[in-house]
């Protein structure tokens, strides 16, 4: 069956033709012979072996841009409005429904294919990209096949650097294409070898942290084998200045420590029913280790990596420059973000922030997309604290509400009466609130939106005619301009360029998942051995780059109290990034208060004082809180139900509990 390889062309396969070949090869292969290239021919040399390597790039999901309205944030900080529009999974996840995943092509984690549009859910789709069930699937089984063709020596033609170079990216995609199928559906069988056609289907699934080992060989040996810069090689020189999205030691070294990081995580240690506190000493040290690792190289300069420097983005002049370059470009030609701090990255088929993430952020009549916005969910925001560094809450997450109404801590300095005042700079970077201006263009049809009016009765949260409204009186700002509306026209193709992108991973996160590794290993107060950076120094060090305090005393003398600051930074820093849904499952919050809640806030402007020059010391009246939807979870919903038709595919491939 592996005799032939098929270069050309991307193909779909189910999850059993992918996994275990019980499908001839010639059934789909052998209908275009002039792609099939046979297998000495395909692995001789780097530079035929690096074209089969490069497909495994472009599986890579990409989130901003799987569907016309990019829903990827499903934990307690978005609320999408329209909640008649169950095609979307933000709103499906709201109500329980994880089944709607399955051939949904509005996610990234399952398509049907198409002969009609066979973009869509391939492994090499264009338009919508891939979907991580088949192509993560379809990428194990390719990086098993390359692995077993360096094993029987067919590349003949090469170096012992280009050998290294092919074989780190074949261990590095296996593991990460684990990785993310773990993270949704748990333990799984780890293939090492592609089967054959006609090998019998007997593994059972692993639990998640027999898994995670796996995964974590896998890693280890990418990190060992891999160059932190491509540019610093003999083979990369070939492609000098155009090997920033490449696989690189970097990469590896920071997914191993993820890795071993969430196999300790109190899910993946004592299931669904175990306590938040419950880590993995084990995993937590061997997470350290791996970060210590990555940070020692960025901290020693030998890595092309390094934290932006932060800007204040209010100013038009610093649009996607500064700490907003990590987010987005803008006229700059379609410069894909990231600057410095963006790790790993996945290839963009289009910027398409036309109808994806300008048309979503803003409601209807700022915007001209699919009458569908996302708002952060008001009990998210009141995770950004005060610029002093201090929660504004007393953060005891089990009465942190009482019926609905917010408590907020008299000692942090918040005033509800002055909400928006002295906040934690990521705050503006973050939100639209009452009062900033938004709308450069004055003529009589912007008026009414050139200020965000979102206090109560405002036209932004309860227009008359419009079905999408800021409900919860705050707008997404972090990956788009304010001129991103129907009437400045900055996300017009043609007008600003703009390209927003999520990393998969950036140096800000693996300083604060070292904090939470040390912190569980060994204390909030001290290091990993290798390196004399603290679990609180690591946190710090991302406060001090926006300009907040350092965490408060009090949180340091007990590790249970220190990760509440640990699961507040981490809200706050890396804010609807794709990683909220994933937290509050692995810390075993997802089910329970105030985690289940999506809430508004109410208020009235003060019209006296009211000033859209400076917004933030704008006054208040009549200040409240309001939940408009709260999550009805069980313990089933800590994992994603398998399709129907993967848990007959043989007896010890069993479906999740509860589904």
């Amino acid at each position: 069956m592996y005799m032939k390889m098929n270069i050309k062309k991307y193909i779909l396969l189910g999850f059993i033709t992918v996994i275990f070949g019980t499908v001839s090869c010639h059934d789909y292969l052998d209908k275009i012979p002039e792609s099939i290239i046979p297998e000495d021919e395909a692995f001789k040399n780097f530079n035929n072996f690096q074209g089969y390597v490069e497909e495994l790039h472009f599986l890579i999901p990409d989130l901003m841009r799987h569907s016309w309205v990019s829903s990827f944030n499903w934990g307690d900080d978005e609320y999408m409005t329209r909640t008649d529009m169950r095609g979307y999974l933000g709103i499906n996840f709201d109500f329980g429904n994880y089944r709607s995943y399955v051939n949904n092509v509005n996610s990234y984690l399952d398509r049907p294919w198409s002969t009609t549009n066979p973009d869509i859910g391939t492994p090499g789709g264009h338009r919508a990209g891939t979907a991580l069930w088949g192509g993560g699937w379809y990428g194990i089984r390719k990086a098993s096949l390359g692995l077993d063709a360096i094993e029987k020596g067919l590349m003949v033609d090469a170096t012992d650097e280009e050998r290294d170079l092919i074989a780190g990216q074949l261990h590095f995609f296996r593991a990460w294409f684990y990785f993310q199928i773990m993270q949704y559906w748990g333990g799984m069988p780890y293939f090492t070898e592609a089967l054959s056609a006609d090998a019998e289907l007997n593994m059972p699934r692993l639990s998640y942290q027999d898994c995670a080992r796996k995964a974590g060989e896998d890693f280890r040996k990418a990190a060992d084998l891999l160059p932190i810069n491509w540019d610093n090689t003999t083979a990369g020189n070939r492609t000098l200045g155009n090997n920033e999205l490449r696989v690189n030691k970097i990469w590896a070294l920071g997914y191993l420590g993820k890795n071993y990081l969430w196999a300790g995580s109190p899910l993946m240690n004592s299931g669904p029913t175990g306590s938040r506190y419950d880590y993995s000493k084990e995993f937590c040290e061997e997470a350290a280790t791996a970060f210590a690792e990555l940070i020692n190289l960025v901290e020693t300069g030998q890595t092309q990596y390094a934290l932006v420097d932060f800007e204040d983005n209010q100013g038009r002049s610093t649009r996607g420059h500064g700490y907003s370059s990590i987010f987005y470009t803008f006229q700059q030609s379609w410069r894909m973000p990231g600057s410095t701090e963006a790790i790993m990255r996945g290839p963009t088929y289009r910027a398409d922030s036309r109808w994806r993430q300008n048309q979503s952020y803003f409601p209807n009549g700022m915007t001209s997309g699919d009458n569908v916005t996302l708002c952060p969910a008001a009990n998210y925001v009141n995770l950004f604290g005060m610029q002093n560094g201090l929660p504004i809450s007393d953060y005891d997450e089990d009465t942190y509400y009482d019926t609905g109404v917010k408590k907020y801590d008299p000692h942090s300095g918040f005033d509800p009466n002055f909400p928006w005042k002295d906040r934690d700079p990521r705050f503006y970077y973050n939100f639209v609130y009452d009062g900033v201006k938004v709308v450069a263009a004055s003529t009589s049809a912007t008026r009414p939106w050139q200020v965000a009016n979102l206090h109560t009765g405002g036209n932004w949260v309860d227009p008359a005619s419009q079905r999408s409204i800021a409900e919860t009186a705050y707008c997404n700002i972090k990956f788009i301009t304010l001129g991103c509306n129907a009437y400045d026209n900055e996300g017009d193709y043609g007008t600003g360029n703009l390209h927003p992108d999520v990393s998969w991973l950036r140096l800000a996160d693996v300083y604060l998942m070292y904090a939470e590794a040390v912190a569980q290993a060994y204390g909030p107060k001290e290091s990993d051995p290798s390196i004399s950076l603290t679990a609180a120094d690591a946190i710090n060090k991302i406060r001090a780059r926006a300009g907040v305090g350092s965490v408060h005393s009090k949180f340091l003398d007990d590790v249970n109290e220190f990760m509440k600051e640990v699961r507040r930074e981490r809200a706050v820093e890396l804010a609807f990034e794709s990683h909220r849904f994933h937290d509050l499952r692995r810390w075993l919050l997802l089910t329970e208060r105030p985690y289940t809640l999506k809430t508004r806030q109410d208020f009235t402007r003060n019209e006296a004082t009211f000033n859209a020059d400076t917004p933030q010391n704008n006054e208040v009246m009549n200040w409240s809180e309001t939940i408009i939807h709260e999550r009805n979870f069980d313990s089933k919903h800590y994992w994603l139900p398998l399709k129907d038709s993967e848990v007959s595919i043989y007896e010890g491939f069993d479906q999740n509990p509860g589904w």
